[in-house]
């Protein structure tokens, strides 16, 4: 099944800075070979639902192994089994149809 989902992971008790394990997901995403887009609160990721939630598994397992303790992770998930439709069309389809963002 084709999954979108926003990803949000805090590592609890490593700083104010977040940006190494951030930059430690978007390298194990890019290894994943998944479509993503970082974002200001967190990163929308897109694939196959096995090969999305064994990313999101790396992750954990990725930012533990950097000493953090404890993780928080927040995830909207999204499927839709009538049509593919890439987190990239959804927003100029709003926009295509006048609606302000």
């Amino acid at each position: 099944m084709w999954v979108s989902v926003d990803f949000c992971l805090v590592p609890i008790g490593a700083g104010l800075s977040l940006s190494p394990y951030i930059s430690a997901c978007k390298s194990i995403i890019e290894k994943h070979c998944l479509d993503y887009e970082l974002g200001p609160n967190g990163t929308a990721i897109e694939g196959n639902w096995e090969e999305v939630f064994q990313c999101i598994k790396d992750c954990h397992e990725e930012v533990h192994s950097l000493g953090t303790n404890r993780i928080y992770t927040t995830l909207k998930i999204n499927t839709r089994i009538d049509k593919k439709q890439s987190f990239r069309e959804k927003v100029p389809s709003v926009i295509a149809k006048g609606v302000n963002t």
